[in-house]
């Protein structure tokens, strides 16, 4: 436990930071459930307006730290890749 005064409010910081970036992955992870769930029912029109909510939340994320930016961009690569191969195969 915190003894300081800075310390029991860099805690109270920290508690709420953590809570709001597991917020923000949650969400975020989701949003990826929903476009792969998408792309394994064919349904091509939907993953991409998944797709676009997918990519805005990964860029969020990205821009915030709360994941790396290199990490966002490869995801959101990966996910285009994907919708591009189910149109594909239609």
């Amino acid at each position: 436990m915190p003894n300081s005064k800075s310390a029991k409010k860099r805690l109270r910081q920290n508690t709420a930071r953590r809570l709001r970036n597991r917020m923000v992955k949650s969400t975020m992870r989701s949003q990826l459930r929903n476009v792969h769930e998408a792309v394994a029912a064919g349904d091509t029109e939907k993953a991409e307006t998944e797709y676009r909510d997918a990519a805005k939340k990964l860029d969020r994320a990205g821009a915030r730290n709360i994941i790396h930016p290199n990490k966002a961009a490869r995801t959101k690569s990966r996910l285009q890749q994907l919708i591009k191969k189910a149109k594909q195969s239609d």
